[in-house]
């Protein structure tokens, strides 16, 4: 499934009056089969739910260029091991459809050398709902929802996309989970700063940020991965790339737990 394909350079040139790229796109798929049976071995594979890329061209060139996270690199964030036959099926997957999508290009190895960093590579929040039946359950979680959308858009978030994950699962016969859902969240200034230097770095934007409940637990369980993917996989060092990227995980933590407390 197709969860996006946003041209960026005219959302930068509504907002900031320039860009940099000749052809700047975030785009994300998922593979609703595929991610199913990964949520059964960890939900974090959630993460991926979609899975982001940039394609973009770069000023003064005529070649297109794809960035996606590679196997290791959903395997590092998801903890599921590189070796899961369903992870290298995902992996497989894109780079296949990659291939019949350019039959002219080739793959390339990124050259950044992966920075080592010292916080979670996601960052998690757990909090108790009051709610025991199934009417109340989806009542309090469109509740939450209603909050947190607006305090996240009040704080310059966009909401991207919305994947209900957990009906999905529901229709093959999964009912694990009274919900699951997926946002796909971006902040456009984060990504005009960090693409300028680092167009690879749409491999990581939009974030996914997801909600569960398993049935029987009061527990709703979030997540999404925290900015140190984006420092230590696409070796980020310039100052106000840094800078801006830690501004947005403190901003985005505060505003889900206000809004969870």
């Amino acid at each position: 499934s197709i969860s996006g394909n946003n041209n960026m350079n005219i959302a930068f040139n509504g907002k900031f009056k320039k860009t940099h790229h000749k052809m700047y796109h975030l785009f994300a798929s998922y593979k609703a089969d595929l991610v199913l049976e990964l949520v059964k071995v960890s939900p974090k594979a959630a993460l991926f739910a979609p899975l982001s890329m940039s394609i973009y061209m770069k000023n003064g060139s005529n070649d297109i260029s794809v960035a996606s996270l590679t196997l290791d690199g959903m395997a590092k964030i998801t903890g599921i091991s590189s070796s899961n036959t369903h992870m290298k099926a995902y992996a497989k997957l894109i780079q296949d459809t990659l291939a019949k999508a350019l039959p002219n290009g080739h793959f390339e190895k990124s050259t950044s050398q992966n920075i080592k960093v010292t916080g979670a590579l996601v960052t998690s929040f757990t909090y108790e709902m009051d709610a025991t039946d199934e009417e109340e359950i989806v009542e309090e979680k469109e509740g939450t929802q209603m909050e947190l959308e607006g305090s996240l858009e009040t704080v310059g978030f966009v909401i991207a996309g919305f994947n209900e994950l957990g009906e999905e699962f529901k229709e093959v016969g999964y009912e694990t989970y009274d919900f699951f859902d997926a946002y796909s969240i971006c902040k456009l200034p984060v990504i005009f700063q960090v693409s300028k230097q680092y167009p690879e770095a749409g491999a990581l934007a939009p974030c996914t940020l997801y909600m569960y409940k398993v049935k029987g637990s009061a527990d709703v369980h979030m997540a999404y991965p925290s900015v140190n993917n984006w420092i230590s996989s696409l070796a980020i060092e310039e100052k106000a790339s840094v800078d801006i990227l830690l501004h947005a995980e403190k901003t985005m933590v505060d505003t889900v737990n206000e809004t969870i407390e």
